[in-house]
C-alpha cells in the first residue's frame, strides 16, 4: 500500500488486490450510481474483472496520477476514492477529476477537501497544467463542488451514452482549471494553497 497524500480529515492511499469489495459496496448504493447508471449497481464481477484491474493499471503511467481510495483521517474507514488521471495515456499535462464516495461521507466538506488537495499536488509537483471536471447538468452538488474547488465552467454537450438515465436530456458540463488561474484566482476562487486545505461522477469514471 502506498501513501498518496493526506488532509485534515482525509487520507489517500493507493488501492490494492484485496479492495474489490470496497468497490462492490461502494457500487453497490442505487444513490451513489445515480448519475452514473441511473442507480443500478455495479456488478460485482466487473468491478473485480475490469473496474479494480483498470485502477491499479494507471498507477504507473505516469507515477503518482490514477485513483485513490479515501480513507478517514482518524477513524482508517473506506469512505471511497478520488480519480485524478491523464485525460491522455501517459501525459500529465491534463488531468480529470472526480470522485465516488458513500453517502455516510456527504454533506461535509469532504468532497471539497479531496478535490483541492489533487489540484494543488497536480500543479505543484506533477507537472498538471490543466485540470478538467464532467458530470450531468442536473447533478447540482457536484457542480458545486467543483466551483468551490476553483474550476470554472467551461461549457455544456451532449455525451454519446449507450444507454440515457433521467436528466440526460439536459446534457453534460465541463468545468476545467488551468495551473495559470490557479496561480493568479479572479476574486470568486480559492487562493492557491499550496497544500490542503452529492459526489462528482461523471458518468464516464469507473
Amino acid at each position: 500500500m502506498t501513501l498518496f497524500l493526506s488532509t485534515d480529515r482525509l487520507v489517500l492511499r493507493e488501492f490494492t488486490p484485496d479492495d474489490a469489495e470496497l468497490i462492490v459496496e461502494l457500487d453497490g448504493d442505487p444513490a451513489v450510481m445515480r448519475y452514473l447508471t441511473g442507480g443500478r449497481p455495479t456488478p460485482p464481477e466487473v468491478v473485480r474483472e475490469r473496474t479494480l484491474p483498470r485502477i491499479l493499471a494507471h498507477y504507473r503511467r505516469p507515477p503518482g496520477l490514477g485513483w485513490w481510495a479515501a480513507l478517514g483521517r482518524g477513524s482508517g474507514e473506506f469512505l471511497g476514492w478520488f480519480e485524478f488521471r491523464p485525460t491522455r495515456d501517459g501525459d500529465a499535462r491534463e488531468v480529470e477529476l472526480g470522485y465516488r464516495l458513500r453517502r455516510a461521507a456527504w454533506g461535509g466538506g469532504l468532497a471539497t477537501e479531496g478535490c483541492r488537495a489533487l489540484v494543488d499536488k497536480g500543479f505543484t509537483e506533477l507537472g498538471v497544467e490543466r485540470v478538467t471536471a464532467n458530470t450531468m447538468t442536473v447533478n447540482a452538488a457536484s457542480r458545486r463542488v467543483m466551483e468551490k474547488s476553483g474550476l470554472r465552467f467551461v461549457r455544456t454537450y451532449v455525451g454519446n451514452w449507450p444507454e440515457m438515465i433521467d436528466g440526460a436530456e439536459h446534457g453534460e458540463v465541463e468545468y476545467a482549471l488551468t495551473r495559470q488561474e490557479w496561480l493568479a484566482p479572479g476574486p470568486d476562487q480559492p487562493a492557491a494553497s499550496l497544500g490542503s486545505p452529492g459526489p462528482l461522477r461523471a458518468r464516464h469514471q469507473a
